[in-house]
């Protein structure tokens, strides 16, 4: 799938500061490349969005909204019962952050925090604030242009009193995601079952650049180290939590029961049953 670069590819007004953008699917979506070149809040009306980033992946029901921070990651868009997605799309940039934080003399007093996204749930404050940007969405665009700072910074100021300073200063110079640590990024999505394209897109790097880095760190391909991975997992599902090998095989990523007896074998010796009656 090719990457979706956002707000650019939704949004003509992509320079201004803040962009406001209704977001609809009626099929779902799995594992979009999407580039940010802003933050966004992620106002989730119907559906359900699956994120995966460098070093977290999280699932985001409808009765939550999300704050993502700029940068590389992969969206799984998954359709309601009334077979549709829908989301309040909020882009914003780091200077308008620093443009609040000035305004309103807030002061950095505390260790900031690199998270790439935070999760919060919806209040009745919040879900007028987002009713009101749907009745905003609708309006001429002049008109938006002058009331959507004006909305930016209710939601902040509200944000601000609920949660305090530090989630916000998470928005303001961020570290650069290309020195973020290499091994603990493939560690963290080492179950997720992400092609080396996807892993690569995740740590901005090209695919080349990627198998050299991980040449690098762990002296094997990325296709066996990731097998040894979700092997050493099928043995914890099969040994601790007493999984069956039908269920588990899927679980980790194989695509049917012959493949993952077999590498299970290559890799301990015995089959996942043999591996169970043995403990």
């Amino acid at each position: 799938m090719e990457i979706q670069y956002l707000p650019e590819q939704i949004e003509t007004n992509s320079d201004s500061e803040l962009q406001l953008y209704e977001y609809f699917i009626s099929k779902s979506i799995n594992k979009n490349k999407v580039q940010l070149s802003k933050n966004v809040f992620s106002f989730l009306l119907n559906g359900t969005k699956e994120l995966i980033t460098q070093n977290h992946t999280t699932r985001i029901e409808n009765d939550k909204f999300v704050i993502i921070k700029s940068g590389n990651c992969l969206m799984s868009e998954s359709i309601s019962l009334s077979q549709n997605y829908r989301s309040m799309l909020l882009f914003f940039s780091d200077k308008a952050v620093e443009d609040f934080l000035k305004k309103y003399d807030y002061k950095n007093n505390t260790t900031q925090n690199n998270d790439p996204f935070i999760i919060a749930e919806y209040d009745r404050v919040i879900q007028n604030i987002v009713k009101s940007l749907i009745h905003l969405q609708s309006q001429p665009i002049d008109f938006v242009n002058k009331m959507l700072p004006l909305k930016f910074e209710e939601i902040l100021l509200y944000l601000v009193q609920m949660k305090g300073i530090d989630f916000l200063l998470n928005f303001v110079h961020h570290q650069n995601p290309s020195a973020k640590t290499f091994v603990d990024t493939m560690h963290k999505n080492a179950l997720n079952n992400l092609s080396i394209q996807e892993l690569s897109f995740l740590c901005n790097m090209s695919v080349s650049t990627f198998k050299r880095n991980f040449d690098k760190e762990f002296q094997t391909s990325p296709i066996r180290w990731f097998q040894e991975k979700r092997l050493e997992h099928a043995a914890y599902l099969l040994q601790t939590k007493k999984m069956r090998a039908s269920d588990v095989y899927e679980e980790i990523g194989f695509e049917n029961l012959s493949s993952f007896v077999q590498a299970y074998k290559n890799k301990f010796g015995t089959t996942p049953k043999q591996s169970q009656i043995n403990i």
